[in-house]
């Protein structure tokens, strides 16, 4: 937990800085293809992932460290042929772990965050579950495990798998030569984020695109067909918790509502999207029909929203980033502790962002929970013995942060002058 808390302390100002020049470098061209309130969604989401991650909310079934002790043939050291095995085996895990989550009712919950953007830009990549608290596809990784690959490498490897995927996502960068044949590029990767039925559900792979050609899932982008980003039952919604959970709340409503048992039971593992005989007309949902004429969620925001979102996501990342770099410090519970804060916050600044009258409620419980934390332990986490001042000052700013939500909820939203499109 601590190490990989470490890495992200690391990674995250570097992703900021990418998606920074990534903005100027669209205004510069006049083709802006990152909006900041969907930005701040996008980051907002990364930081619930890290979080999860970091304080080590999964459960795995059968851990890669016990099938190396049970069914290697071979011992390998931590050396370069290790970590090639290692990477190449992960990504084969990669292409079919994601083909699954993308085929399957059950397993699109966790996904369906990824894709929620209706934008594509290197934010979006950011857009990671809360809802992977299982992992049931460690058995993929047997290939290495029969050679013996070292856990501690795969622990290495895993990560720096992952931090490759960063730079695909982007619409700036076109066809790429001799490249489109070997690495997954940004036009593969804009296909498989695309909901135009030409492009659904194609290019599954993350670093090598051959694994799609391979297994008959490849699809090149087409100049005539330009890619449409998003899902097809529209998130609608800023907030990366509970888009994390739509699907799956959809789900148990419609298993609960079907009349017989073997709907009940298969619907969990039937091709995504499937829901029983006549459900779409009984239990209507919002769904795209024609992917050139929908229109595009929360495009229309005051500057001041906007501009509050950014810092709110901002100081989120300031209080983040103690918790990574003192994980050992704060020590258990108190890093549970320190989590639930960071969620409602991330919860409390988007529903904000989706103009719900409900953010009142979630901020005052953020002042609250800050509060009660602060007279039970006399400190933040321990933030006053390195700065003396920073129980008033996280008091003062959550206080601060309440009444602007305030402002926001009755004023602001109720004013139809100053609203801009996109920004």
């Amino acid at each position: 937990m601590e190490e990989y808390g470490k890495i992200l302390i690391i990674a995250t100002p570097i992703f900021l800085v990418l998606i920074i020049i990534e903005k100027i470098y669209g205004i510069y061209k006049k083709d802006d293809t990152a909006p900041l309130i969907d930005s701040v969604s996008s980051i907002s989401s990364g930081i619930t992932n890290s979080v999860k991650d970091v304080l080590g909310l999964s459960l795995t079934f059968i851990s890669y460290e016990w099938m190396v002790s049970k069914i290697a043939i071979y011992h390998l050291e931590a050396n370069v042929l290790s970590y090639c095995i290692a990477f190449f085996v992960i990504d084969f895990y990669g292409y079919w772990s994601h083909r699954w989550a993308h085929q399957i009712n059950l397993f699109w919950n966790k996904h369906a965050i990824h894709h929620s953007s209706e934008e594509f830009n290197l934010a979006c990549a950011l857009r990671q579950p809360i809802a992977s608290l299982v992992n049931l596809f460690t058995f993929l990784l047997i290939p290495a495990a029969l050679l013996g690959v070292p856990a501690s490498v795969i622990a290495i490897t895993l990560p720096l798998h992952l931090f490759l995927q960063f730079w695909y996502h982007t619409k700036h960068i076109k066809k790429m030569g001799v490249l489109e044949y070997i690495l997954v590029t940004p036009s593969h990767h804009r296909v498989h984020h695309a909901i135009n039925p030409e492009y659904l559900d194609k290019n599954h792979s993350q670093i090598f695109i051959f694994w799609d050609k391979l297994f008959g899932t490849f699809q090149a982008e087409l100049e005539d067909v330009p890619p449409v980003f998003g899902i097809t039952r529209p998130a609608n919604t800023w907030n990366p918790i509970r888009i994390n959970f739509q699907h799956l709340s959809l789900l148990i409503k419609d298993a609960w509502r079907a009349e017989n048992w073997k709907d009940k039971l298969t619907i969990w593992f039937k091709p995504t999207g499937w829901r029983p005989e006549n459900f779409d007309t009984k239990y209507p949902v919002n769904k795209i029909d024609n992917v050139f004429n929908f229109d595009k969620y929360g495009t229309q925001n005051s500057q001041k929203l906007i501009y509050w979102s950014v810092a709110q996501v901002l100081i989120t990342l300031l209080f983040v980033t103690y918790l990574f770099d003192n994980i050992a410090k704060i020590g258990l519970p108190n890093i549970f502790i320190y989590g639930f804060f960071i969620l409602i916050t991330i919860y409390s600044y988007t529903e904000l962002m989706d103009k719900s009258k409900y953010a009142i409620f979630w901020e005052g419980l953020r002042l609250v929970t800050a509060i009660a934390i602060i007279a039970y332990y006399g400190d933040w986490f321990g933030l006053n013995h390195a700065f003396s001042m920073s129980n008033y000052i996280i008091i003062s700013y959550l206080s601060l942060s309440f009444l602007i939500t305030v402002y926001f909820v009755t004023i602001d939203f109720k004013t139809p002058t100053n609203q801009i499109i996109n920004s």
